[in-house]
């Protein structure tokens, strides 16, 4: 027996346990009483050393990415630890992959390893089907779960996200603005962020008088030259297009080659803008401009946030929202 089985059974946080346990007044009499009741019934005995540490507590945080290798994900990492580790928690990292059936298995894993808290980076790890999450929501009645860029309403939940739609919305204007008619648009993923995204590039069309054209919205996985030969493969079936914006700076590297390709000026003939401001916007010639998805305040946000519910806070906000930023280069007009 242990403490995440003693909240389960009283229908309560961790936090609030974990206050039971080290006689915090911060507790009604009436949920003291249950949750003595609970620890009496089940033969709950702390664990001194773990207390010893704090509240029951080895102070260890699970990290789920579905792929580290990702350039975005890979910096999520590496501001959550780095965040964690000022806290006095370590952190336990597991890349899932693609699939649900990795993602549970390996949330499971993390479960098993008495992780505190588990923090689920990228929006990937949310199904568009409500019963894939049960396994999510499930586990939130335990022990307190952390969404980066991605939302689930449900108790014990808690989500740092950016403002996707608002981004994309501004850069569609900025294009519409700069004199842009036929935009093109290559996402990635069907994932919570790239909903969102989507949809402010189509409701930004839709506020300046534009059609949603189907041909303009084009899904490629996120690597350059597939993006290159889309586009490449577009422009032979004679669609055209002035400016491209894309939901990941590897699939804005693919415009800008395919732009060189053709001996297209950028941005005289074509405008390229990419997503989340990575080493990849700095690294062709020119230079992409890009939207800062304010990776590192995320993080840095979501780990705060965590400390909060994990201290025993209440009222912590369910869901905090980052503003992105433009990030003007070479490939955009001014």
């Amino acid at each position: 027996m242990n403490i995440y089985d003693v909240s389960a059974r009283a229908g309560v946080s961790i936090a609030t346990v974990s206050r039971v346990l080290n006689g915090s007044p911060n507790v009604s009499e009436k949920t003291r009483i249950r949750i003595l009741a609970v620890m009496e019934e089940l033969g709950y005995k702390p664990n001194i050393f773990a207390r010893g540490l704090g509240l029951d507590t080895m102070k260890t945080v699970g990290i789920m990415c579905s792929d580290s290798s990702d350039p975005y994900l890979a910096s999520a990492i590496y501001f959550l630890e780095r965040e964690l580790r000022g806290c006095g928690y370590d952190a336990i990292l597991s890349c899932t992959g693609a699939s649900l059936s990795r993602k549970r298995q390996y949330f499971e894993l993390l479960l098993s390893k008495r992780v505190d808290a588990m923090i689920l980076a990228g929006s990937k790890f949310i199904e568009m089907n409500p019963e894939d999450n049960a396994y999510l929501t499930e586990a939130a009645a335990g022990l307190p779960i952390m969404l980066i860029n991605c939302f689930l309403d449900a108790p014990g939940i808690y989500s740092t996200v950016c403002d996707d739609h608002a981004a994309m919305y501004e850069t569609a204007g900025r294009l519409i603005r700069s004199g842009r008619k036929r935009i093109l648009y290559l996402y990635s993923s069907h994932s919570y962020s790239g909903v969102n995204k989507r949809q402010g590039y189509e409701d930004a069309l839709n506020a300046h008088g534009l059609p949603v054209r189907g041909e303009l919205i084009r899904r490629c996985d996120k690597d350059p030259g597939q993006a290159k030969e889309l586009l490449l493969s577009l422009d032979d079936s004679g669609v055209a297009f002035d400016a491209v914006m894309t939901s990941d700076d590897s699939l804005a590297v693919g415009a800008v080659k395919y732009a060189h390709a053709k001996g297209l000026a950028v941005p005289k003939q074509l405008a390229v803008v990419g997503y989340n401001n990575s080493t990849l916007s700095r690294c062709t010639d020119p230079e992409i401009s890009s939207v800062d998805t304010k990776v590192e305040a995320l993080c840095t946000a979501a780990v705060r946030s965590l400390m909060k519910i994990l201290g025993g806070e209440e009222n912590v906000a369910k869901k905090t929202t980052i503003a992105a930023e433009f990030v003007r280069r070479q490939t955009t007009d001014p």
